[in-house]
């Protein structure tokens, strides 16, 4: 039984990290760190003030960072320290210096650290890696994701327009998303250039970013993510020489190819299926999908592109 805690109580955790902490059969929610014992008392589980605290106890045995990003790095490369495996909530971090610290930390305390970038356990996204492995599309060439959607900064995530505690607007929080995606479907980025922008509201981060990527063997990353737009959109293709593969929404259940369409939804509880690979992971039964190495070249490409936006 894998002994987990929690360091933070918040949406995310309370709808889906901590009921899949409970379904999964072979883990257990130990505890919860937080800085409001109310928030945690609903789920009869020690509680604690401080990470410092929980690591102190030899029966934790995995921790789950759900903290705002600024904290990511620190709270992860601290708990793999102690000799805690970790799964750190997305972006992975603040830039990419501090990614690759915790990837080092994760090497040399030989504990797990896993990225929670749970798109890559959608089956939809699975059967397009086999699809393009398979050349149902011949040889794939460009690849485009959108998500559109209305943020102004105020209610309960404003803390995600401020830079010194999310590192950037939608580029970090959305985009991260589909950026990994294309990396676990083409493999390692190797140039990367972008636009960010104010075009509608005029909070201390970018409200729209786009960003192309280049990989190995001339495919092409395009993704566009806006904070501004009332009309939600999600989408999602590959088009390759000889067909595409459209799988818009992404978050939807359908996937359409040459060889016809199919209905592959993702598990009811988003994160379920990544907690259930991590468990695999620590057990030596499987691969990590999303590790700290493969989701480090996620930050790699947010670093980039920052950068690239700065000089335009």
């Amino acid at each position: 039984m894998l002994n987990w805690i929690v360091i933070g109580v918040g949406d995310i955790t309370i709808r889906r990290v901590i009921p899949a902490i409970e379904a999964e059969p072979r883990s257990a929610l130990y505890g919860i760190v937080t800085r409001d014992p109310s928030k945690a008392a609903q789920y009869g589980v020690r509680t604690w003030g401080s990470l410092e605290q929980a690591l102190k106890d030899p029966a934790v045995d995995a921790v789950y960072v759900a903290t705002p990003v600024f904290l990511h790095a620190p709270q992860t490369i601290q708990s793999l320290r102690a000799g805690k495996h970790v799964i750190c909530e997305k972006p992975m971090a603040m830039n990419e210096p501090e990614a690759r610290s915790m990837v080092q930390a994760a090497e040399q305390s030989g504990r797990l650290l896993g990225v929670a970038y749970y798109r890559r356990c959608y089956p939809k996204v699975q059967r397009a890696r086999q699809l393009l492995e398979q050349g149902a599309i011949g040889k794939p060439v460009v690849a485009e994701l959108t998500n559109h959607m209305w943020f102004d900064g105020s209610g309960s995530r404003s803390w995600l327009v401020d830079p010194a505690k999310a590192g950037g607007g939608p580029l970090f929080d959305i985009a991260s998303h589909r950026i990994d995606v294309l990396n676990f479907w083409f493999g390692k980025p190797l140039r990367v250039t972008a636009q960010l922008s104010n075009v509608v509201h005029h909070y201390p981060v970018e409200d729209n970013a786009t960003v192309m990527i280049e990989y190995e063997g001339g495919v092409r990353g395009i993704v566009d993510v806006r904070w501004h737009s009332k009309i939600i959109r999600d989408e999602c293709r590959i088009r390759g020489t000889d067909g595409e593969i459209e799988m818009s929404p992404l978050n939807g259940p359908d996937l359409l190819s040459p060889g016809g369409q199919e209905n592959l939804p993702a598990h009811p509880n988003l994160h379920y299926p990544m907690i259930e690979n991590f468990v695999d992971a620590v057990e030596g039964k499987n691969e990590l999908q999303a590790s700290g190495s493969s989701s480090y070249w996620t930050d790699w490409v947010t670093e980039r592109a920052v950068r690239a936006a700065r000089l335009t």
